[in-house]
């Protein structure tokens, strides 16, 4: 009853142009290509920081870390995007955070996933079994929201990442 589309799209300046069909585009400025031929190296503490008690300071070690290499497997469909919002929140997705989407993942029950439904894109947790898909907010202030036949509807990608601003 449900399909999803993977869809090519354009990326021009700045906006990218994603087909629906043959005559219509999503035009928008919110999401970013990833840049596989960046490698940002980065300090990296390997014995990790501590939460607790401090440990002692001969067990500092500093290394580099590629974030590519680290959160991007797939660097020809994994795209960053920020929230807007606090439909998530329950799971830790703030407003402004940065997420790291992956297209090329099957969209599976129970994910967090970048959904276009009659033309928005929003971000929720997927609610699916072999007759319906439910988008189902992590904040009681929202409602789910039911997937129809009648409904404009794709999932654009499977959230991978989240990075966060303090």
């Amino acid at each position: 009853m449900f399909f999803y589309v993977v869809l090519k799209y354009e990326f021009q300046d700045n906006i990218f142009f994603i087909p629906l069909c043959d005559k219509f585009y999503i035009m928008t400025k919110d999401l970013f290509s990833v840049d596989a031929l960046s490698q940002p190296k980065l300090d990296f503490v390997e014995s990790g920081i501590v939460a607790g008690f401090p440990s002692p300071a001969e067990d500092y070690c500093v290394m580099s870390l590629d974030l590519n290499k680290e959160l991007v497997k797939n660097p020809a469909s994994t795209f960053y995007a920020r929230v807007k919002g606090s439909s998530m929140i329950g799971v830790g997705l703030d407003d402004g955070d940065l997420l790291v989407i992956d297209k090329s993942i099957e969209p599976y029950n129970a994910a967090i996933a970048v959904c276009f439904i009659d033309g928005e894109f929003t971000v929720r947790r997927l609610k699916m079994d072999k007759n319906e898909i439910i988008l189902m907010p992590e904040n009681s202030e929202y409602k789910p929201i039911k997937v129809t036949t009648y409904s404009d509807f794709m999932v654009w990608g499977i959230v991978k990442y989240s990075i966060k601003k303090f």
